[in-house]
């Protein structure tokens, strides 16, 4: 049985977000993910102050395989970040280097140039640029500054929000979409985020915005100003 994907209309696309964080445009067969910031477990583990355990690259590509293989995506864009610093790539573990490269040559498979990562992996496969302009929308890992035609979509960000419903609260990683500009919440399994409430987020969104937050079997829909004040972590 296939995971839920919750469908929204955006710029006049049907599109689905998944409980992943991934999103899914389906009449292109196209898989977005933002954020993978792989090995960022094993670039802190040179820091005693702030040791991981460098499992996060295997627990990323794992639910990337299990998306890849429900979805049946012919391209995937990897939005930019997608290593936690530019030596990362060279760190990967074999087995999972070969497991990226599996899915590269599965895949028409490119690689946004983020800030942690402006080049991309020549030795995983794929392709590298600085952003993709499909349809009505632009891919890329952070927003431009003048406005322009049709939808953004970007990482960068790591969106999270913390919302209170019935009683108790939650806080979850999100997308935040709004008439101009698509956020995607950050993939890898060891990224942290930054609150919605945030300056930084705040400015790139319209005040009618909305929130899709990651649930554990659903995603969740509430309008931006549902959203607590949230410090960053």
């Amino acid at each position: 049985m296939s995971e839920p994907t919750t469908p929204i209309a955006w710029h006049g696309l049907d599109l689905a977000l998944t409980l992943d964080g991934a999103l899914l445009w389906p009449e292109e067969r196209l898989l977005i993910a933002a954020d993978l910031h792989l090995e960022k477990g094993s670039s802190f583990a040179g820091s005693a102050a702030r040791l991981l355990p460098p499992y996060d690259s295997a627990q990323t590509v794992a639910r990337l395989e299990r998306l890849i293989e429900t979805h049946q995506p012919r391209r995937v864009v990897a939005l930019g970040d997608s290593f936690h610093d530019r030596a990362g790539a060279n760190r990967l573990d074999d087995a999972v280097a070969s497991r990226i490269r599996r899915l590269t040559e599965l895949t028409d498979w490119i690689w946004i140039q983020g800030n942690h990562d402006p080049r991309p992996p020549a030795h995983l496969g794929g392709r590298g640029v600085a952003e993709l302009a499909l349809g009505p929308l632009t891919f890329r890992h952070d927003a431009v500054g003048a406005e322009e035609a049709g939808g953004e979509v970007i990482g960068h960000y790591h969106p999270v929000a913390t919302i209170a419903t019935r009683g108790r609260s939650f806080r979850r990683r999100c997308f935040v979409f709004g008439a101009r500009r698509l956020l995607l919440p950050a993939f890898g399994a060891y990224a942290g985020g930054l609150s919605v409430r945030a300056a930084a987020i705040r400015g790139l969104i319209e005040a009618d915005a909305r929130l899709a937050l990651l649930g554990r079997d659903r995603v969740h829909l509430f309008p931006y100003a549902a959203a607590l004040a949230d410090p960053e972590f």
